[in-house]
């Protein structure tokens, strides 16, 4: 008999295993730039322990294990920024990271009035650019951090993450 994962908000007793999945997570963006000192793979306890209390975090539980976690803040002018998107890479191509998405979405919008979602990947990472489009976001900037690597920022109204959510 499997089990189903569940989404729900991070707990404080949650960062060790947030913060273990998300250097699993790195490694294969890591490896796609030759850059591996990027912040999600030096990332501290302490800093993420910090960052779980300052907004927003879900996780995707499959029994006891975080399979998946996503993470958002909600600025005075209503724009969400939505971070650390990760799902265990024995997730991953089963729809979890969408509904990782649409849940902070929902949530952002409904208990924190967001009223524009923002994330950001690099620019070699298809797979996110790939997801990230699926559910309506689009390119609005990019920013060259170093020669190999160009972040790019997409966007979406929250009005467009409801109805795409329906």
């Amino acid at each position: 008999m499997g089990m189903s994962v569940t989404i729900s908000a991070a707990a404080g007793e949650d960062a060790e295993q947030i913060l273990k999945l998300q250097y699993l997570c790195y490694q294969s963006e890591a490896a796609l730039y030759g850059d591996y000192s990027i912040e999600p793979l030096t990332q501290t306890l302490d800093d993420l322990r910090a960052e779980l209390g300052r907004g927003c975090v879900l996780v995707a539980r499959l029994g006891e294990e975080v399979v998946g976690s996503v993470r958002g803040t909600v600025d005075d002018e209503g724009t969400a920024v939505i971070t650390g998107l990760i799902v265990h890479p024995r997730m991953q191509r089963h729809g979890l990271g969408g509904r990782l998405l649409a849940a902070l979405e929902e949530r952002l919008a409904g208990e924190w009035a967001a009223k524009r979602y923002r994330l950001a990947t690099g620019q070699r990472s298809e797979g996110n650019l790939r997801l990230y489009r699926k559910w309506g976001y689009e390119r609005t900037g990019s920013r060259v951090v170093t020669r190999a690597f160009t972040l790019v920022t997409l966007e979406k109204e929250a009005r467009t993450a409801l109805a795409a959510s329906a």
